[in-house]
């Protein structure tokens, strides 16, 4: 028997004994800041998002805005999205959409928690100008804002700034929905949008 297996199943015996074991010291010798700043924290996740296949955007606060009302069809969008956002065609989501008016809809328009330059992530916790998670799942194409200034390095500074955030339920995004799970073929928009770009807003 090996010294792991060995391990586990003591620890799972003296759990069942109602004596389990200790905490276990856990090594977090990993880097938890990035060497990024400024513009090359919104250059960097710019680059890994289109990796994931996102549409990325630089813009500031006039050109997202003229980028949002040239969007065609109807658009849901989070209750509280500034007015200067919305599209030509929009409605607000009060909570009362059912799922098929939301797969009817030809996109949503959010705002994000936080982007993670390092992995491209785009990450959502329902807070303003996010909505609920049904609106960011059930339509096709997903039009994000992210403001520079949310950018951050790495995936630890980014849970650091979410805590606040607890215990509110997060969805991470890198890219458009996609699964390989079918004999490893890419299959995009299973569980989500197909589409997704992102519109990074301000200069950095």
């Amino acid at each position: 028997m090996s010294g792991a297996r060995e391990e586990i199943l003591g620890r799972i015996r003296g759990a069942l004994a109602g004596d389990p074991a200790g905490e276990v010291a856990v090594a977090r010798g990993y880097r938890k800041t990035s060497d990024l700043s400024g513009a090359a924290l919104a250059d960097r996740f710019a680059e890994r998002a289109e990796a994931y296949k996102a549409t990325v955007r630089r813009v500031d606060a006039a050109g997202a805005t003229e980028a949002i009302r040239r969007l065609q069809g109807r658009f849901v969008v989070p209750a509280d999205l500034a007015d200067s956002w919305l599209p030509a065609e929009f409605v607000r989501d009060d909570g009362n959409l059912a799922h098929r008016e939301l797969d009817a809809v030809a996109g949503v328009i959010t705002g994000c928690a936080i982007a993670i330059a390092e992995t491209g992530t785009i990450v959502l916790d329902a807070g303003a100008e996010q909505g609920r998670r049904a609106i960011t799942l059930l339509p096709d194409f997903h039009v994000c804002i992210v403001p520079v200034e949310r950018i951050v390095g790495s995936v630890p500074e980014a849970i650091r700034a979410l805590r606040g955030s607890l215990p509110r339920p997060l969805t991470f995004m890198s890219g458009p929905s996609a699964t390989s799970d079918i004999e490893l073929n890419r299959v995009e928009g299973v569980h989500g949008p197909r589409r997704l770009e992102i519109l990074i807003v301000g200069a950095a």
